[in-house]
């Protein structure tokens, strides 16, 4: 017995007019014996909830007699108009009642030879035909949830009680791993609580972390689901995390540009009341100028208390602005009253300042879902250059993520080089200024890299050639190995297109083997200084 793809579009039954103008006229027509099965499910893989159903439909041509079988005993499925697993009728509704991958089968007899599919040139020498349909059940959703202390080397802690007043101890800027089962095949998982950082992870990853700055009780809520068949598990605990103070030195994170202020990032919330805009000073640096503003406002972010914003009168801060920031002993003290110590010089950076515009378009920026798993094909197909720019190999694996599961490696041969196409496309506004960044992690390859006209790089091209390379990446022997560095490059886009990246890897000229990762790029919209 044999099994087909069936067509993804239902067919309409076509009527034939004949109109008479003062005399009788006909059309000689020759029926054809066709074979054409739809479903209910076709355009969703057959899958189905379990007591669910599926309609399934034999509009063929030229039938004499036909029998659907439905799999396994009437505890398995059963068809809803006899409550049996057999029918003659040309559309019956089958009901299915355990999870499970099945068969439903079609045997079919014609009046004469057949045509197998739609797209048959030549009917078979027959004419009987068997058709199978395999239908997945899938369970309810069901989810089992587990929640851990992480300790403070990041390995996995003491596993917390899952119950609502728990109120499960957690020090302030620790974190809590997150962690579930489901049975069902959810597509979407959803964590949030109102006292976490961030309040809200979107991921199908079984394993993620949960930070929490502020004091007081917490819930948490869970929602797994999936979008077809539809269905959701949702769970949810009142007050399971119990933030407490620190005694802890508060740690400053990162600096960034926001909405203009200068944004420092500590790892637990700070106390507002402590702020003292005298106690800091901060340098600006862009390209040749350096600008010295005074800091005249220092308060905490609306929405993240562990973020104070620090303003100037005649002056801002832009995205591609390094600042250095300095703190001079002072009164600035956590929300739970421990006080920060001094620093000086710290940079800013752009890593993660920004949305992602790429998670609003079907660029695998983190390399989670693609399918590449060679040069060849999958998501980040080669361009067929030829020469060079096809000596070069990638794979997509768990080696050695950034972040998540996966990132993608990238080998360029000696003397070699490589040109593939970015998995999805997205739409670039005229005049909109953007920076693009990535991560590397350079394995070898570099200690002999050639320089000047002849150094291996990266670079990203639109497309459609409309605008020039940007997110140029010089390989040079003095860049650091074993470790994550950003790549980072800004550019206004001269033109309103739908484009996608062509990435450019050159090696000519290194007669070693470059080795490297590259994971969680960004495209975010900035504003430069003029």
């Amino acid at each position: 017995m044999k099994n087909y793809k069936f067509l993804t579009i239902l067919f309409s039954v076509i009527g034939l007019l004949l109109v008479s103008c003062g005399e009788d006229m006909s059309l000689p027509l020759t029926d054809t014996n066709h074979r054409i099965i739809v479903t209910s499910e076709m355009d969703f893989e057959n899958r189905v909830s379990v007591n669910g159903h599926i309609d399934f439909g034999d509009i063929s041509r030229g039938v004499v007699s036909r029998l659907w079988t439905l799999p396994g005993g009437t505890d398995v499925s059963v068809i809803a108009e006899n409550g049996e697993s057999t029918s003659s009728k040309k559309v019956i509704k089958g009901i299915f009642y355990k999870p499970g991958v099945y068969n439903v089968t079609l045997n079919q007899t014609f009046g004469g030879d057949v045509f197998s599919n739609d797209d048959s040139t030549e009917p078979i020498n027959g004419r009987v035909l068997d058709t199978t349909i395999v239908v997945t059940v899938l369970d309810s959703l069901r989810a089992d949830l587990k929640l851990y202390y992480v300790n403070d080397d990041g390995s996995t802690g003491a596993e917390l009680t899952l119950a609502d007043d728990a109120e499960n101890e957690l020090t302030a800027s620790k974190s809590v791993r997150l962690t579930y089962t489901t049975i069902g095949e959810e597509d979407n998982v959803i964590w949030s609580s109102n006292g976490g950082k961030p309040d809200m992870i979107n991921t199908t990853l079984n394993e993620v972390d949960m930070r929490f700055n502020k004091l007081g009780s917490w819930d948490l809520d869970f929602l797994a689901s999936r979008f077809r068949p539809r269905d959701a598990d949702t769970i949810s605990f009142e007050k399971i995390i119990k933030v407490i103070p620190s005694t802890e030195p508060v740690v400053l994170e990162r600096i960034l540009e926001r909405d203009g202020f200068v944004a420092l990032e500590f790892s637990r919330d700070m106390d507002l009341t402590s702020l003292n805009p005298s106690n800091f000073s901060v340098r600006l640096e862009n390209g040749g100028t350096t600008l010295n503003p005074t800091v005249t406002e220092a308060i905490l972010d609306a929405n993240e208390e562990n973020v104070v914003l620090l303003g100037f009168d005649t002056e801002r801060m832009y995205d591609n602005d390094i600042a250095y920031v300095s703190y001079s002993p002072g009164s600035m003290t956590t929300a739970d009253q421990v006080e920060a110590d001094a620093f000086t010089d710290v940079p800013s950076t752009s890593a993660g300042a920004n949305a992602n515009f790429y998670e609003t378009t079907g660029i695998d920026f983190g390399f989670e879902s693609t399918t590449a798993q060679n040069r060849d094909g999958g998501d980040w197909p080669y361009q067929n250059w030829g020469g060079l720019w096809g000596e070069y190999d990638i794979e997509i694996n768990s080696a050695q993520p950034r972040s998540g599961n996966q990132s993608m490696y990238i080998e360029y041969r000696p003397f070699g080089g490589m040109i593939m196409q970015a998995n999805a496309n997205f739409q670039l506004t005229v005049g909109q200024e953007y920076e693009i960044g990535y991560w590397i992690y350079i394995v070898d390859g570099i200690a002999n890299a050639p320089t000047g006209t002849a150094a291996s790089d990266i670079r990203f091209y639109a497309n459609n050639w409309a605008m020039g390379d940007w997110a140029t990446t010089v390989f040079s022997s003095d860049m650091p190995t074993g470790e994550w560095i950003y790549q980072n490059f800004y550019f206004k886009s001269s033109t309103d297109a739908e484009i996608s990246w062509l990435i450019r890897g050159f090696n000519e000229n290194n007669a070693d083997t470059i080795r490297f990762y590259m994971d969680d790029m960004s495209l975010s919209e900035v504003e430069l200084r003029p």
